[in-house]
């Protein structure tokens, strides 16, 4: 059994840096063309060779979306822009739309090509149609479940990779290719600009009861409400492993970096136990845990167990139970003091939980307090991106997070 790539969304180069600390053996990332993400902090050519760097020089690998449904007119220059991208030494480009997968082999025949899930491969002929056409790892719809991934597998030859979704938010639409949000507000979900409108609260109006709204409810016989859970396959690593996937994904490149780590270690974790000792796999409950403590809606399993009636709830906020409060920058073990990057209030003589690598969560108090721009002890970090020092006993090491549990 080989084992399967971890593979974590990059939102920023910042992010890029967490996942690959946190044990991500590869990333994906929106350059300035042609992804569906195009609120999130995309990549510019710099940023993209400086995040290539980091990655192989760790051995890891680098993966562009270019995953929109273009038009006519965004097609202009996007040979050259793929040029670009193989010049900086990209490990892949993840594709939707047949136009990208032929700009691809005409101006960078040996970068290698992904079939993002946007293309709804949903049965392994489609798989081996794109396959011939030069396609090298197919993203499979989050729609199938174990036993329909284990027939692709049978079906297709040994070097056609398959990955899938593990961990994050889903789409009520066939895997996310949906008009609801250009319909309401011109926002073209397939091109990056998703308004999330599934997650609204809708009534039912009568017309001619202007103002009385009826709830739209789900029971036995349906659903009549678009919100989906979270995906979190996090209890269901054996079946994962042995389902013949070559990389598990994890969705999330609008997220926080306390989301993008902690998913990563959680995974991380529980992928290297199976693989280290499948007869004797233990399933641990801190690695739900970590992933409970971040902001996500509820979680299910999507669906790969066959059952898809639980999916949706009529609840569209997070559930927030940590905030991250701060990332430490340096620590200097003969005053045993660390410099923190300040990403949420925190108080003198607060406790936090340590979230770090390969690393089991401990406990620190924060102690003495100091403002580090204002050269002044102080009893609240309470100023956006403010560096402070506090004193700790224990050694911390760089890109450790801060996070507290949230008071309700």
């Amino acid at each position: 059994m080989k084992k399967p790539e971890i593979l974590a969304p990059a939102g920023s180069l910042e992010k890029l840096k967490i996942a690959i600390d946190f044990g991500a053996d590869a990333v994906y990332l929106g350059g300035g063309k042609l992804n569906l993400r195009a609120f999130s902090d995309n990549f510019n050519n710099e940023q993209i060779a400086e995040g290539v760097k980091y990655c192989h020089d760790r051995g890891r690998r680098v993966y562009v979306t270019m995953n929109v449904f273009p038009r006519n007119f965004d097609l202009k220059g996007v040979e050259d822009y793929i040029k670009g991208l193989n010049d900086l030494g990209i490990d892949a480009i993840i594709a939707a739309d047949p136009a990208i997968v032929a700009a691809v082999k005409n101006a960078a025949p040996n970068l290698a090509i992904h079939l993002s899930t946007q293309a709804n491969t949903v049965n392994w002929m489609a798989a081996k149609f794109w396959y011939d056409q030069g396609v090298k790892r197919i993203v499979l719809a989050r729609e199938l479940t174990f036993t329909e991934i284990k027939g692709f597998k049978e079906n297709l030859p040994e070097d056609c990779e398959l990955e899938a979704f593990v961990h994050g938010s889903m789409c009520m639409a066939y895997s996310g290719r949906c008009l609801i949000s250009n319909y309401m507000l011109g926002r073209d979900a397939n091109k990056g600009t998703c308004s999330n409108a599934c997650r609204y609260k809708y009534s039912l109006v009568e017309e001619t009861r202007p103002g009385e709204y009826f709830p739209v409810i789900e029971d036995d016989k349906g659903t009549y409400i678009m919100n989906s859970k979270d995906l979190c396959m996090i209890h269901h690593i054996p079946e994962l492993m042995e389902s013949g996937l070559h990389s598990f994904k994890i969705e999330g490149r609008m997220k926080s970096e306390f989301y993008v780590a902690s998913a990563v270690k959680a995974f991380r974790e529980a992928v290297d136990s199976y693989f280290e000792n499948p007869e004797g796999y233990e399933f641990k409950e801190e690695w739900a845990h970590i992933l409970n403590r971040v902001s996500h809606r509820k979680y299910h399993t999507g669906f790969f167990l066959g059952k898809s009636g639980e999916q949706t709830y009529d609840v569209s906020s997070y559930i927030r139970n940590y905030d991250i409060v701060g990332m430490v920058k340096s620590y200097d073990i003969e005053t045993k003091t660390a410099t923190v990057l300040q990403k949420n209030r925190v108080f003198e003589g607060d406790t936090v939980e340590v979230l770090r690598a390969y690393t089991p969560n401990f406990s620190v108090d924060i102690k003495e307090l100091f403002d580090v721009e204002k050269n002044v002890k102080v009893d609240v970090a309470n100023r956006a991106q403010m560096l402070f020092t506090i004193k700790v006993d224990t050694p911390l090491n760089e890109n450790d997070m801060l996070i507290k549990g949230k008071i309700n």
